[in-house]
């Protein structure tokens, strides 16, 4: 597991705390939803939540937001407990639920009207807030149009625009893009920018595209069954494999060619994975973590040769995020 590294320059407004999970478990009967969570999120950062589908990511948000407590350890939100503190929490956190959460037959205006009243907010400044949000999320020229007339990108823009109105101290965007355009995802990232910009604001953001993540967030932690499997910088997950992974696929694999690849200088870990897809030519593939992947294949060549192994196919995985994410989390699709 990846250690807490210094977010990037610039990125927070003070090292305060705005979330901390201790120890975090969900339960649901045998099942286990989120498995001991513990990290913290520091007040005026982008914090990206990484995971495949049914890591554990929405159940986590549903937590922090109070819908449901956990079945052990603590949530704070700005040091307030979400279970015995739990109104106070409330009133500093912003959610953009994953499933869209406004009426569609009413306008993004009377949507917001709504919601705004709901935190409570009056007269002139419920007035002043609608009209901040409809400019943010770029919506102002269709504020009086039924949301069904909406794109889905617009739909989830006017999410977006619900969750602002109370100015929370902490954002929670649970897969705020997914059915989106190009474009409108452009616009949400430009949106989150400018809250943590301009307003000092605490952004969660949680998604399983990794391009989003890497774009927006200053950390990154990543989550499977429920696990804190890493967190770290962009570049601190990157530098976990070194000079990048190399796929070898061999007519016939033994314990002791296993062995000589895994003893070469420039070889740090090898692994038997099943392929991808079907082959006639082999079903046994090595995943070569390595130190430098264009030369430890220089000594994985002669090593195979000598072994009188074929190489049947071959690929080399640069060291980026999607590389470390699935080194950490499996390249098998779950649903």
């Amino acid at each position: 597991m990846g250690v807490e590294a210094a977010p990037a320059a610039g990125q927070l407004a003070t090292r305060e705390s705005a979330l901390a999970l201790r120890d975090v478990t969900k339960r649901y009967g045998a099942t286990t939803a989120v498995d001991g969570l513990t990290f913290t999120v520091h007040a005026g950062e982008i914090f990206g939540l990484l995971g495949p589908n049914g890591a554990g990511k929405t159940t986590t948000i549903s937590m922090v937001c109070g819908l449901f407590p956990p079945t052990e350890g603590t949530i704070t939100v700005g040091g307030y407990d979400t279970v015995r503190q739990s109104n106070e929490a409330k009133r500093i956190i912003g959610v953009v639920p994953q499933d869209l959460a406004i009426y569609p037959t009413l306008s993004t205006v009377d949507n917001l009207m709504f919601f705004g009243s709901m935190y409570g907010l009056r007269g002139r400044m419920l007035a002043d807030r609608v009209r901040e949000a409809l400019e943010l999320v770029g919506l102002s020229e269709r504020a009086r149009q039924p949301i069904t007339t909406f794109s889905g990108g617009m739909k989830r823009r006017a999410n977006i625009a619900a969750g602002l109105l109370h100015h929370p101290r902490l954002l929670l965007m649970d897969e705020p893009t997914v059915g989106v355009d190009p474009q409108s995802r452009n616009h949400i990232f430009e949106c989150i920018r400018r809250l943590n910009r301009e307003l000092g604001m605490t952004v969660i953001y949680s998604s399983h595209y990794m391009e989003e993540v890497e774009a927006l967030c200053a950390r990154i932690a990543i989550v499977d069954h429920g696990r804190l499997i890493a967190l770290d910088t962009r570049d601190g997950l990157v530098a976990q494999l070194g000079g990048g992974i190399v796929y070898l696929g061999l007519s016939n694999v033994d314990a002791e060619l296993v062995g000589r690849l895994a003893a070469l200088r420039l070889v740090a870990e090898v692994e038997l994975v099943e392929p991808s897809a079907p082959s006639t030519d082999t079903d046994r593939i090595l995943k070569c973590t390595t130190h430098d992947a264009q030369g430890a294949l220089l000594e994985m060549i002669p090593t195979t040769t000598a072994a009188g192994v074929r190489i049947t196919s071959l690929e080399i995985s640069a060291p980026n995020l999607e590389s470390v994410f699935l080194h950490l989390t499996g390249k098998s699709l779950r649903e």
